[in-house]
């Protein structure tokens, strides 16, 4: 029985004839394109194995893609602002978008909008999910990265604001990427940032298990299959390899360049982007403002290929090619439904819908709830036949 291809999937912000270009990892061979738009940073991910989505880059709307159907879009999903990262579950069921400083999370069988949360201060950057889709991750510019717990946020009371497992802030700049190893619930996920460290921690107690410090910001992070290796993009365009299981244990490591120079992929121009792993460990691929993308061998640190674009990469990384990617005749199990723009229960009862987004949206910071109130106020001013406050329509309840 042949073995799986592996695909890498590379966008870049120079226009939109072609959206996200294709080829086989192994033999280098170019896959048919996906045409339409192009998707800004974080912005690409693949949807149950049978759709693409890739988030329009400065815009506020999301394209979709049956993956056997590459020369045209067959939908797209409109969203409440421009979209700043996406990613979805890989159980295939949900979606989460970032909108500035708010997560969406959406339902993908019926397209509801289940749960907007507020937890960050500042424009979202990255957003995953564990292996087994059970929690997710987000990073914003507010230097936090938060652990959310799925089965607790879809189970939360309309009364109540749901709050994320853990509040990592060790970082003091920008979170630039994060990304999960496997184990669901027991994972480690690694987090890069802006202020030259990227640092590793354990998903289900929060403890911050490793921080390395280097010369240079952080722009990108990965984690090999087996763990054994993290894989650090820096603005220099440098590739820094971190050996997890190193002797003796520290927590806290200096990356000294000129001591681990064999530990250094040198090759791109301007800073590195995104990084994937092959699934046998032995291949990285990087995307970077260079305008390239490049294979390479892990154990020699020699780049095997490289790939011209014309315009900054803004995703590139390695998939299991799904099935319907490269059958022609493949199909969806089901069409993707039209998504919802309000919180799910909001179109069918006005009245209950209008006081659940209200509490939905709720911060801690009394202003921006206040500014949330506000807005609900005048989108019921401009429904006719309905109250023009929502004191009027507490009074009636």
């Amino acid at each position: 029985m042949a073995a799986p291809m592996e695909v890498a999937l590379v966008t870049d912000a120079a226009g939109p004839l072609c959206n996200c270009s294709a080829w086989e990892l192994h033999s280098g061979s170019a896959l048919p394109g996906y045409r339409g738009g192009n998707s800004g940073p974080r912005g690409l991910a693949l949807l149950g194995g049978e759709h693409l989505l890739g988030a329009q880059l400065g815009k506020s709307y999301i394209n979709v893609w049956e993956l056997q159907r590459k020369d045209q879009l067959q939908q797209k999903i409109i969203c409440p602002g421009p979209v700043t990262c996406l990613t979805a579950s890989p159980n295939g069921l949900y979606i989460l978008v970032g909108v500035a400083e708010s997560i969406y999370l959406w339902e993908v069988s019926n397209g509801n909008l289940l749960a907007i949360l507020n937890r960050h201060y500042q424009d979202l950057t990255c957003l995953c999910f564990t292996d087994d889709s059970s929690h997710f991750l987000s990073g914003a510019k507010d230097c936090l990265a938060l652990v959310w717990n799925l089965y607790s946020v879809l189970q939360a009371e309309p009364s109540q604001i749901p709050d994320p497992r853990h509040v990592w802030s060790r970082h003091s700049l920008p979170i630039t990427d994060l990304c999960c190893g496997f184990g669901g619930p027991l994972a480690r996920a690694a987090t890069a940032s802006l202020d030259q460290t990227a640092k590793l921690w354990e998903v289900s107690s929060g403890e911050l298990l490793l921080s390395v410090l280097f010369d240079v910001g952080i722009m990108a992070v990965t984690l090999d299959l087996s763990e054994y290796h993290m894989f650090c993009g820096g603005m220099d365009g440098s590739i820094f390899q971190v050996d997890l299981c190193a002797w003796p244990v520290q927590r806290d490591r200096t990356f000294q360049t000129e001591r681990e120079n064999g530990k250094v992929f040198k090759g791109h121009r301007n800073q590195v982007t995104c990084l994937s792993v092959s699934t046998d460990g032995s291949l990285l691929l990087s995307g970077s403002h260079d305008e390239t993308v490049r294979l390479w061998d892990i154990q020699s640190k020699q780049c095997l290929k490289t790939m011209n674009h014309k315009g900054p990469v803004t995703n590139a990384f390695i998939v299991l090619a799904p099935a319907n990617m490269l059958n022609p005749d493949g199909k969806p199990s089901a069409p993707l439904p039209k998504f919802s723009k309000h919180l799910h229960g909001t179109e069918s009862s006005y009245e209950q819908g209008s006081e659940g987004l209200t509490l939905r949206l709720g911060l801690h910071q009394q202003s921006l709830l206040f500014g949330s109130c506000r807005s609900l106020e005048r989108a019921t001013w401009r429904r006719p036949g309905k109250p023009t406050h929502r004191c009027t329509q507490q009074g009636k309840r």
